[in-house]
């Protein structure tokens, strides 16, 4: 099933160079299984013909605000009336300022104005109108739209600065999550992703091979829901997620504990998607080791090694009112030694997969997992993208808080 399938999307266009970006915008909304609405006014008609947009759609593509009505239907005020949320993509500064001021001049400002749906805004122009358009901007934000920040850089004109159009992949990802339920709406989310690192000195350190991808992969799921997301990420080259706000980076297991414990001090759900080192040098150099200094006779190096702090354990020790998930990566006897983890770990639930096999685990952009609960349910997940892995682990916990406050409810009537 795809992210968009049964809405429906109008695609506002406006007159910038940037129209041929919505074009991919455009296919990307259909190929999630959008049905998609494309409105073009006469500026953006200029640089992207309609009928790119009408094959692209399937759908004929509204440019004027006198054709004719076919039985009695008349184009915007059907499409106004149906949409799941509005995008303009993208928005010039004469759009945004239309809409702003409650125009109605054209199909698309007719639209935006006479709607209920959902206002999605990506700008598109050069910095010094955006700066100026600032006031337009902030109405409709107070009306309840959602802006996404324009990309800094070379903008048409050949200046640098604030306005570029962000890609059409940023936007899409904007749409999904207005388009997404709120069922964990004012929930508080902890998720932690990617490695720790243990050091011998400044320029050695152990770790392992997690890239951070589902714990990523599982914020982005919660934040779309609109949950209030704390990423707490190991080393990793990616991207934060849309919507979720700052983040908490953490280089070695302490770290990561002592993010943790602040962060369940006041969250609904703790979700350990992380992957922390469990043995750690017991002393660190403060200058770089030398080869010749710590090689034995044979030439060999044999550190001593401590164990690291059980962070999910230490969290999970005191009294709580959060969902604890935790992970359990194994290359054999997964059932056993995940549920094992489960309760001598105190958890409500744990994710486990086989990373001996192939697609599956550190560094593949697909998952398989089995979902254990702690009162014994269990639930698998085929095979997929991490992306759909994780909206399955993020419905369960979601579930799980949704249980949990019940159960408080009923106490304290008692």
């Amino acid at each position: 099933m795809g992210l968009f399938s049964g809405k429906r999307v109008v695609l506002g266009v406006s007159g910038s160079i940037a129209a041929y970006k919505a074009v991919s915008l455009a296919r990307m909304l259909v190929q999630g299984g959008a049905t998609v609405t494309p409105v073009l006014t006469n500026a953006a008609s200029q640089f992207v013909g309609p009928t790119t947009f009408s094959v692209i759609c399937g759908r004929p593509t509204i440019t004027d605000m006198w054709a004719p009505a076919r039985a009695g239907i008349i184009d915007h005020v059907e499409v106004a009336a149906s949409a799941d949320v509005i995008v303009l993509a993208p928005a010039t500064a004469d759009l945004i300022t239309r809409v702003a001021l409650g125009r109605a001049d054209d199909p698309l400002a007719a639209i935006c104005l006479s709607s209920t749906a959902p206002l999605l805004i990506a700008p598109a122009m050069e910095e010094g109108m955006w700066e100026g358009c600032q006031p337009h901007v902030e109405t409709l934000i107070k009306r309840g739209a959602v802006v996404i920040p324009p990309g800094v850089g070379s903008l048409a004109s050949g200046r640098e600065g604030a306005g570029r159009f962000p890609e059409p992949e940023v936007v899409a990802g904007w749409v999904e999550n207005k388009l997404a339920p709120s069922d964990l709406s004012g929930m508080r989310i902890a998720v932690t992703a990617g490695p720790t690192r243990a050091y011998f000195d400044p320029v050695r350190f152990i770790t392992n091979p997690s890239t951070g991808k589902m714990g990523y992969e599982i914020a982005r799921a919660a934040a779309r829901r609109d949950a209030t997301v704390k990423l707490i990420s190991g080393p990793t080259t990616l991207a934060p997620p849309i919507g979720v706000g700052d983040g908490v980076g953490v280089e070695t297991t302490s770290d990561l504990l002592a993010a943790c414990e602040a962060a369940t001090a006041r969250c609904d759900a703790l979700i350990m998607a992380a992957a922390p080192v469990d043995f750690a040098p017991a002393s660190v150099a403060a200058t770089k080791l030398k080869k010749a200094v710590i090689a034995d006779e044979d030439g060999r190096w044999c550190p001593i090694m401590e164990p690291t702090n059980d962070v999910l354990a230490t969290v999970t020790r005191a009294s709580r009112r959060f969902v604890a998930v935790g992970f359990a990566a194994e290359t054999s006897d997964v059932r056993k030694n995940a549920i094992a983890k489960l309760h001598k770990k105190s958890l409500d639930m744990i994710v486990a997969n086989d990373i001996g096999k192939d697609g599956v685990g550190f560094g593949s952009d697909t998952n398989e997992v089995e979902i254990f609960f702690a009162d014994g349910r269990t639930s698998s997940v085929p095979l997929g993208p991490k992306r759909e892995v994780a909206e399955v682990v993020v419905t369960a916990v979601a579930r799980e808080i949704a249980r949990r406050q019940d159960l408080h409810e009923v106490v304290e009537e008692v």
